[in-house]
């Protein structure tokens, strides 16, 4: 049962990474699960209310900074709603229309094409869409550095306490 336990830990912390770069796999939720997978097959003891609390604050601002880290990328760019919009679209639905390369072309597209709605020129809309780039890149690095915390944090207090 140990190495069940800790294989399916590992998975999930393998998911959860490969989800700040993959925004269809469910990233943080994944490492979260697997604290759970921790305490059903070993101890929740280890956990207290800290651990909890802390863990959760991080999820939770890795929710609400990825959806704003994204947007900011757009609207620093000179994007308008609908390219932020249309860039979120694209993230979510680019990956699955365009799988090697539809992550990139995904939200580029959709903010070029939420700029020319808007009324904006091709230069103007092109660099809107490079903006939702900045955008989602500089994302990604944000959830890679808490989702390794996370687990950093995880192992220091399954260690420590």
């Amino acid at each position: 049962m140990t190495i069940l336990g800790w294989s399916l830990i590992i998975v999930l912390f393998i998911v959860g990474l490969a989800g700040a770069i993959y925004p269809i796999l469910p990233g943080a939720l994944a490492i979260y699960l697997a604290f759970f997978v921790y305490g059903w097959f070993f101890n929740f003891d280890s956990f207290g209310v800290w651990f909890w609390i802390i863990q959760t604050l991080i999820v939770v601002v890795l929710f609400v900074a990825d959806y704003v880290v994204g947007a900011w990328g757009t609207k620093k760019f000179g994007g308008s709603r609908k390219s932020v919009i249309l860039s979120t679209i694209g993230v979510i639905i680019g990956p699955f229309v365009i799988p090697a390369f539809g992550l990139i072309i995904g939200p580029f597209l959709g903010a070029f094409i939420g700029e020319l709605l808007s009324g904006s020129n091709v230069s103007k809309s092109a660099k809107v869409g490079v903006g939702s780039l900045v955008g989602l890149f500089s994302s990604m690095v944000m959830k890679i550095i808490l989702q390794i915390a996370m687990v950093i944090i995880f192992f220091i207090w399954i260690i420590v306490y």
